[in-house]
Formats: C-alpha cells, structure tokens, sequence
C-alpha cells in the first residue's frame, strides 16, 4: 500500500484493527473479482465462476487479496450518501475471523450500525434494490469515499436482499460491470448470476436470532418492505426518520402508546 493511504479511518464503536482508506484499490486489477466472487455459486451444468467474469485473471486476483487481507492494514471502502450517511465496507482481517462487513455510519450516532457480514455465510438484513440504487444515486460529494456510480452499486451490491427485481435490474449491473471492465460479451451472464444469487428478502427483517436484534429502540414490525432494514437496525426514532428520509422510504409507523 502506498503511505498516501495510510491513514487511520475512525468508525464509532467499530475498535476491532486498524482501518485504511481503499478507495484507491478499486483502480486494481483483481478487486473486483476478489469482491464480487463471494456472491457466485457453481452449480453443474454451469461454468465455474472465475476472475475472467470482472475482466482479471488468477494472479492478478491472488496478488490484490494479499492486499485485501493484510492483517496490519484493513481496507475500508465509504460510500456517503444523505443527510451525513455512509454505507461501509470493511475487509475485517482479525486473524482467526476473517469476514467482510458492510457498516451504516452517520457523525451523530454513537456507533455504527451493522448492515451484513460475510465469513462464508451472511449475517445481517441487507439491503433492498431500491435502497442500493438510491444510495448510488445519492452520492454526498463534500464528503471523501467512493463517488463513481458503477463502483459504488458494485461494492452495495453483495448486500442484495430482494424476492423481486425490476425489469432493468441486469441491465444496471452489466453497465456496472462493463464500466469497471468486464468483458462485453459475458458481462450479461455474469449480472445475471450476480442477481440470481441474491438473498431472500426475509432477511431484511432481522429476528430473534440476527445479530442485530438485542439491546435497543425498536418500532412496530413494518408491514412495508422499504421499511424492513430500518426496522432491524438498532436507531433512536429521530436515527430512523432521518435514515428514512435520506433513503426516500417511507418512515416507519410510530409505536403504539
């Protein structure tokens, strides 16, 4: 890593090693295969995922995962958005417990909010379509992070949680994809397979059992969908409301008295 990128990024309450800014390594060759092959199954009949399908190939991708997983170094991507907020993505290199975590972050919340983590089975509600579209639109261009809109859908996009996709779905992440320089002539098939392996929206609502469930404010259980991750996440009302408004959701009923 150069010493330009070499400076500590602080998220409230997440104390876990010692952040860098990534943004620089989304210009490497091998990232976003490194990044996107966590969501690619093989099935037989199919071919097998590979570097190729985001325009790497295998030393590429080996050489920028050394980079990804340096243990004294953990790359942190931020994707600000309304209102003062960010989606986070932190290559978590704890030895022992890897993972990739996606973080909510806003300067007035005591600490940040857990979205998902990846350590070879997802944990976490995720993120709708719509709201990873709106978050990719809506870039905070006063603040420092990922502005490109390719590349922040691309690194959102993990986070899917959707039972239905809109018709133009597949063609925004082929854009996406051919924009970070997938191959034209695969980069359909591989949007496809992308979105094909996409989590149920049930896990958006979080549970007894998420990880996000315990200690905090929480609201009547939305009966809307693009209410589901505001609900799971462990906000104040006000916390809620303005999350609500920088995403365009609707805002959540308040509780009953």
């Amino acid at each position: 890593m150069g010493t330009e990128t070499l400076w500590s990024v602080l998220i409230k309450g997440y104390d876990y090693g010692r952040l860098v800014a990534g943004e620089w390594l989304l210009e490497r060759a091998g990232f976003w295969s490194n990044h996107l092959l966590v969501m690619c199954r093989f099935t037989s009949g199919e071919t097998r995922p590979a570097p190729e399908w985001f325009g790497d190939d295998g030393a590429d991708t080996d050489a920028l995962s050394e980079v990804l997983l340096d243990d004294q170094a953990w790359p942190a991507f931020h994707i600000p958005f309304q209102g003062g907020h960010s989606a986070v993505v932190v290559y978590r290199n704890l030895i022992g417990d890897y993972g990739i975590d996606y973080l909510l972050t806003q300067p007035d919340w005591p600490r940040s909010e857990d979205l998902s983590s990846f350590d070879g089975d997802w944990y976490g509600p995720g993120l709708s379509w719509r709201d990873i579209v709106h978050i990719t639109e809506t870039p905070d261009l006063t603040a420092p992070g990922v502005h490109d809109t390719a590349a922040r859908l691309l690194l959102l996009l993990p986070l899917l949680a959707d039972d239905e996709l809109p018709p133009e779905a597949p063609a925004r992440v082929n854009a996406a994809l051919a924009a970070i320089g997938a191959p034209d002539d695969s980069a359909q098939d591989t949007a496809e397979h992308l979105l094909r392996n996409r989590r149920p929206a049930a896990s958006r609502r979080g549970g007894a059992d998420s990880p996000l469930s315990g200690g905090g404010h929480r609201h009547t259980e939305p009966d809307s969908d693009e209410a589901a991750v505001l609900w799971a996440l462990n906000l104040t009302r006000p916390q809620s409301d303005a999350l609500a408004d920088a995403l365009g959701s609707r805002p959540l009923p308040a509780p009953a008295s």
